[in-house]
């Protein structure tokens, strides 16, 4: 990387999906400390080029630098906790400390996945089935299997999408906490909503391109301008074929069967 401050490196990355061009030389650095917000139109990319730098997908051109897998935590879009397996919240948080070939939980487990529900305010629920959880506690119950290996790097996909507003507001609370701790955050949003104040950078991708990187866009009635009128340098003046993202079947954990379900 070009700075030790640098922590996701993405620079001309192009990513094909059967015969759609979906991604198109986009350019992506995320600095250590920041929250930027990937916005955009459904279709655009966004949750393609996360997957893509979590390693879900590969890249067709392009190179990519990011944290090794664990100093990055992933929380996919529009999964249940439990991956429609019976589970309690500690269960699930402790399948994010397993490693792929090694099925054993590390000593001292237990202590640490305590810690990770209680950065999100949920460790009195540690022994609580999955689905006796709200939507937006089990979001927090992903966002604490993300953590539970104490990451540099926080990757969010839609992560309030679906989720009533009270748990939005608890959801950009713990987000708030774990900023204030120093997380960097890339998350995919398609209001700013809730998490408006917390974000430092926007990134609006049109067509598979970068249209805008820098301040975030003016809210419009509560919605992310997605057509921001500032236009990156990468920009083509031409609008390119609209890459289709419906034929991926998602990224699925080796460890809890979590299911990412495509960018509609």
């Amino acid at each position: 990387m070009t700075s030790s401050n640098v922590v996701i490196d993405a620079r001309d990355v192009h990513v094909r999906l059967g015969s759609s061009h979906v991604l198109r030389g986009v350019d992506l650095r995320v600095e250590r400390g920041e929250v930027v917000a990937l916005l955009g139109a459904n279709g655009s990319g966004k949750s393609t080029l996360v997957r893509t730098l979590v390693g879900a997908l590969p890249a067709a051109s392009g190179s990519i630098q990011v944290p090794p897998p664990a100093r990055m935590g992933y929380v996919p879009q529009r999964v249940s906790a439990a991956g429609g397996i019976p589970s309690t919240a500690q269960e699930v948080v402790a399948s994010g400390l397993l490693r792929p070939g090694r099925l054993r939980l590390p000593r001292g487990w237990r202590d640490q996945v305590h810690d990770a529900l209680g950065l999100v305010g949920l460790a009195d629920r540690c022994h609580d089935a999955t689905n006796h959880l709200s939507g937006g506690q089990q979001q927090r119950v992903l966002i604490a299997r993300a953590l539970v290996r104490e990451p540099e790097v926080l990757v969010l996909d839609e992560p309030v999408a679906g989720v009533d507003h009270p748990s939005q507001e608890q959801f950009a609370a713990t987000m708030t906490r774990l900023v204030a701790q120093g997380l960097t955050v890339l998350v995919v949003l398609h209001e700013l909503g809730e998490l408006a104040p917390l974000v430092t950078r926007a990134v609006v991708l049109r067509h598979g391109r970068v249209v805008h990187d820098g301040a975030p866009p003016s809210a419009r009635n509560g919605h992310a301008a997605a057509d921001h009128e500032h236009v990156h340098p990468h920009a083509a003046t031409t609008t390119p074929e609209h890459g289709d993202e419906s034929g991926f079947a998602g990224f699925e954990d080796s460890t809890a069967a979590l299911t990412d379900h495509p960018e509609a």
